[in-house]
């Protein structure tokens, strides 16, 4: 019940916040309206795109839509995004959504964001006036310091347990429901002070939050409901699941290169989850994610999350007033990823299984990896993921994509290394339109477990920022 009261608390700080702000509310309104009149006043094939665009991206309300995890369907609903701008050193905005599917899986949740932006500085450096020397203007804007906090339920009917290790089985497939709270906050502060560290474009991250779980069985499925197969031993936290608190903090690299033809994003945490009623299930985890983009063309635009923009905003950068236009340029990328995630509990103690990340399909977040598998197919508290992609536009924002997948999940951290490990291929249509979510529909082979077809959606408008992670 506690939880509940604190998920209602901050939606009624939401609103009435919002409601002080009702003149800028209004002229929101007021524009969205004119813009809904523009695009979707009349019908022809040219206006279909645009309507679409307003009726799934404008603000201050706009239709939600996308996957919310594998096998629980696709969810819809609606969203509201509101900003105000209290002085030239603040912004601030609010995002508040609740989506549902068929199979009654339902998300919602409010996040707020911070954001630091105070008077900068512009230096440009001028070369000699004699003609002489040909010297480029350094003309840069460093980023925003960004504090998030967020209020997020998510309650999801179909997710699958084949047995923690990497020697798990198909028979071993059984069936549980979820239902997580998230309350919490993050910051992200640039540093930028030194000019090295400016052209790193380093942040330091930090995060602190409260995750409640509930775990139950599943009966109404062809697999058996997970407690017919596992107990506790063989699956840690199956029969309770305390309360957590979650502390992470982080380093996070995103320099482009080379005329920006190579575009890194490196991060490395460290997570401490503490569960003060049962020690037991407390943990460490160690993350590093080396991301590496190389554009083909220089006016392709970067696809990264925008820390200034909440789950429900595209805006291209911040105090824009809507999402970019559906580009027809000519965009490619090649990218190579690799993730390794290690987890420690102490003597007698155990990572939860439902904390734990997996492989195969669709990890609980949406991301492919090893997308041949079953959604959820490998799981342990150690994983390792290398991924090979490839991506080029066919038709306006309608792309071709293919992406070879290596990795393998340990019960022991000594296990994770480079032998032995699963491979997948995958290949299919994107699109990237707009502020549109990004849709995918893929077709993946390989591994020696048949094939695997997968359409999604992604939970966040293109160009919003990530959703809180699901473990």
């Amino acid at each position: 019940m506690g939880v509940r009261w604190a998920v209602l608390i901050v939606l009624v700080l939401t609103c009435s916040t919002m409601y002080a702000q009702e003149g800028q509310l209004q002229s929101d309104f007021r524009r969205e309206s004119e813009h809904l009149k523009e695009d979707c006043g009349s019908f022809s094939f040219k206006s279909i795109a645009s309507c679409g665009q307003e009726l799934f991206t404008d603000h201050p309300l706009h239709i939600a839509a996308g996957s919310i995890s594998p096998q629980n369907g696709f969810g819809l609903g609606a969203a509201f995004v509101a900003h105000y701008t209290p002085n030239e050193n603040w912004r601030l905005s609010w995002d508040v959504d609740a989506v549902g599917s068929f199979n009654s899986s339902y998300r919602a949740g409010a996040y707020m964001k911070l954001i630091h932006t105070p008077p900068q500085q512009i230096h440009v450096s001028i070369g000699p006036s004699n003609g002489t020397t040909k010297s480029a203007s350094n003309l840069t804007v460093h980023p925003y310091t960004v504090f998030n906090l967020s209020a997020q339920t998510i309650s999801l009917n179909k997710l699958f347990f084949f047995g923690e290790g990497p020697d798990s089985t198909l028979a071993g497939q059984s069936v549980f429901g979820m239902k997580q709270t998230i309350l919490g906050g993050s910051v992200i502060k640039p540093v930028y002070e030194w000019a090295a560290m400016s052209k790193l474009n380093l942040a330091l991250l930090g995060e602190v939050n409260g995750r409640f779980v509930n775990i139950r069985g599943n009966s109404g499925e062809s697999s058996p409901t997970i407690g017919q197969l596992y107990d506790e031993a063989t699956a840690p936290g199956l029969t309770t699941q305390p309360a957590f608190l979650q502390l992470g903090e982080g380093l996070r690299l995103e320099p482009n290169l080379f005329s920006n033809h190579l575009q890194l994003n490196y991060l490395v945490n460290f997570q401490q989850f503490f569960a003060p009623s049962n020690s037991a299930f407390s943990f460490r985890r160690w993350t590093v994610d080396l991301g590496h983009n190389f554009p083909l063309y220089q006016n392709s635009v970067s696809n990264r999350p925008k820390d200034s923009n909440g789950p429900d905003e595209c805006a291209s950068a911040v105090g824009a007033t809507s999402c970019p236009s559906i580009s027809r340029n000519r965009t490619g990328t090649v990218g190579v990823r690799l993730l390794i995630s290690e987890s420690a509990a102490g003597a007698g103690s155990a990572v939860p299984f439902y904390f734990q990340p997996t492989l195969g399909g669709s990890d609980i977040d949406g991301n492919p990896a090893l997308s041949s598998f079953q959604d959820y197919r490998f799981r342990a508290p150690n994983i390792l993921l290398l991924r090979e992609s490839f991506e080029h536009s066919i038709w306006g924002p309608v792309g071709f994509t293919f992406a070879v997948d290596e990795g393998k999940v340990a019960l022991r951290r000594d296990d994770v290394d480079f032998g032995n490990l699963r491979h997948s291929f995958s290949t299919g249509l994107t699109l990237r339109a707009g502020g549109f979510p990004q849709v995918f529909l893929l077709f993946a082979w390989g591994g020696g477990e048949g094939h695997h077809t997968i359409a999604g959606m992604n939970t966040s408008l293109l160009g919003g920022s990530a959703r809180p992670s699901l473990y």
